[in-house]
């Protein structure tokens, strides 16, 4: 038996039994004397996975005391540790005994003879259980027998039964796994878990493996609305560490399909304005971008995004003379305490371009260089700072790397380099 079969079977036998701890160990009169002491024992046993012993106690314990809870423990422990045998003989002797019970030994029993794999015998008795007792759970029973015997389609049919009746997560997962994956009926499988998602939310369980699916399937738009439905489960629940994964899940898929919708989705939620603030100039939306910055550096005072708004100043503006002084103003402020290469290569441009202060804006670049000496757009700087001083020579120098390594397509450039060469010429 595959590691994943064995798993499935194991999960039924314990869905069968109904291993969930319904009935506590708690008694209203000793007896006999040691009888809580042995109580103590057969609890601490099977909290320490010493379940051999725990059963033994148990069992102990309702052939003196004839109780119900014990009968049950043994029972289901014998089950857990796979003695199908001993859980067989436990439920059925003791069913007549507690006719109250009986429901609940009877499916112990059968889970005992799927165990033992006697699959007709279970059949029979999982049948007449739900004749007995019409509920949603003997008709998931009937479907566990149907399924260990991989008569699928029948399984099917009383999953259905069991799910029109209880509307439960985990009774459909279990239809649509095996819809899904032994029937391949695949968007049958897909209408189930998109209809009880939209009627009773994004139930994690149910809305992970529709996710799963698209995502095998490679449905973008799929995945898109099962996360997009999952994130607003988390918004109404509050649950920020929710909404941040979603968010990270979501973003990539959006930028895929459409970068606006991604734009759309954080500009309407507002849980990653670094996010946002790159996907607006991405989009070349620098006004955008730039009231987004303002905005976050109000918020957090963090000297680098001022050195971003005093760039995106000077990019956006149409009479560039006009934001100049407020422009250096800003990266002076941000380099009095940031050792920062691009900044200082930003600022020394500045200040050679614009004739504002030529030798301290060939110093700036010059300290740029020293951190990135291979950086050609640094390299350009120097060359025009040294044009600005009438070094021709070296700035022809400089300017030759410029070209050779990244040519004469930015219109900049290549005034930078008719400039300097016809300043070569004069000399």
């Amino acid at each position: 038996m595959s590691s994943y079969k064995s798993l499935i079977f194991s999960f039924i036998l314990l869905f069968i039994a109904g291993c969930s701890s319904k009935h506590e160990i708690a008694i209203d009169k000793k007896v006999f004397e040691d009888e809580d002491k042995l109580i103590v024992h057969a609890l601490e046993y099977e909290r320490s996975g010493n379940f051999n012993n725990s059963k033994r106690i148990y069992e102990e314990l309702y052939e003196y005391t004839k109780r119900y809870n014990y009968l049950l423990k043994a029972a289901k422990i014998n089950l857990k540790t796979k003695d199908y045998v001993k859980a067989k003989e436990l439920s059925k002797k003791n069913i007549k005994h507690f006719k109250h019970k009986e429901e609940e030994l009877t499916r112990i029993y059968i889970a005992s003879l799927i165990g033992l794999k006697e699959y007709d015998k279970a059949l029979l008795t999982a049948k007449e259980l739900l004749k007995k007792y019409n509920n949603s759970l003997n008709y998931e029973t009937v479907a566990n027998v149907y399924y260990m015997i991989k008569d699928y389609k029948n399984s099917i049919k009383y999953f259905e039964s069991a799910y029109a009746s209880n509307a439960n997560a985990k009774t459909l997962l279990n239809l649509v796994n095996i819809l899904y994956t032994y029937l391949n009926q695949k968007e049958k499988a897909i209408s189930y878990l998109e209809t009880h998602s939209r009627l009773y939310e994004c139930n994690f369980e149910v809305c992970s493996r529709l996710l799963i699916i698209y995502q095998e399937q490679k449905n973008i738009d799929g995945m898109i609305s099962v996360l997009k439905r999952s994130f607003n489960k988390f918004k109404k629940d509050k649950n920020i560490h929710g909404q941040y994964k979603m968010t990270n899940m979501l973003l990539p898929l959006l930028e895929q399909k459409d970068i606006k919708l991604a734009i759309k989705f954080l500009e309407k939620n507002k849980l990653n304005d670094l996010k946002l603030l790159s996907l607006y100039k991405r989009t070349n939306q620098l006004k955008k971008a730039l009231n987004l910055m303002k905005d976050l550096y109000k918020k957090t005072k963090y000297i680098d995004l001022l050195a971003q708004i005093a760039i995106l100043e000077f990019e956006v503006a149409k009479d560039k003379r006009k934001v100049l002084k407020s422009v250096i103003k800003k990266f002076e402020d941000v380099l009095a305490v940031l050792d920062n290469h691009t900044y200082q290569n930003f600022l020394g441009y500045l200040l050679i371009d614009y004739d504002i202060d030529v030798r301290k804006g060939l110093g700036l670049v010059k300290k740029a260089l020293k951190k990135s000496p291979n950086n050609v757009a640094y390299i350009d700087s120097l060359a025009w700072g040294q044009y600005k001083l009438k070094e021709c020579k070296d700035a022809l120098r400089n300017m030759k790397i410029v070209v050779d390594e990244i040519g004469l397509d930015d219109n900049e450039i290549k005034l930078h380099w008719e400039k300097i060469k016809e300043c070569n010429k004069k000399e």
